[in-house]
């Protein structure tokens, strides 16, 4: 689950998590948004076609992390404007930045599940005063052999709640066909 492992699975195309665009939930939350100037965090990107999504749509303060090159390679290509200072080529749990908003995609369900508490308390770390996490968790029985590993939000809100307010935590209505079902989505503030 290092920087080899991940440059691996995108240099040999094993990225069956990657659907190509931005998620349905993610793009309807996005369109909500209206503080242009919210200073955003993307997790474990990936291409980020979020990240994508949000530039083209006036929003400037996105940092894009991801612990492999060959992702944010991918968004520089399709985004060439998109500034190199915010592609973050590291280890999400090393970042020391502050952000108002943390969009969440298939990360959380990617890193060993014994990292899962971890996680919560970092971005508590990372989040402003008043700050939101929001974005999508994967809904089905967890998997010994991930990534993914999914979970239950049962056990997400054990990692969650001693940071975090719940504002909405349901069954996506809106996933793509593929993963329908299977997401939940979620919108947790900063205590």
């Amino acid at each position: 689950m290092n920087e080899d492992f991940w440059s691996r699975r995108y240099k040999e195309k094993n990225t069956g998590w990657d659907i190509g665009s931005i998620s349905t939930p993610l793009k309807n939350y996005i369109d909500q948004l209206r503080d242009k100037n919210l200073r955003i965090l993307i997790p474990g990107a990936g291409n980020s076609y979020e990240a994508e999504y949000l530039f083209e749509n006036g929003y400037r303060n996105i940092s894009v992390c991801d612990i492999a090159k060959e992702p944010l390679r991918n968004l520089k290509s399709r985004v060439p404007l998109f500034p190199e200072n915010q592609l973050l080529q590291k280890d999400f749990f090393e970042l020391e930045n502050e952000f108002d908003l943390i969009l969440e995609q298939t990360f959380f369900c990617a890193i060993p599940v014994e990292k899962r508490p971890d996680y919560a308390k970092k971005v508590f770390e990372l989040l402003s005063e008043n700050g939101t996490i929001s974005g999508l968790f994967f809904d089905f029985e967890l998997k010994p052999n991930g990534p993914p590993y999914g979970g239950s939000k049962e056990e997400y809100l054990t990692y969650f709640s001693p940071y975090f307010k719940i504002d909405i935590f349901e069954r996506c209505y809106n996933s793509i066909p593929p993963r329908q079902g299977n997401e939940l989505f979620f919108k947790f503030r900063k205590k």
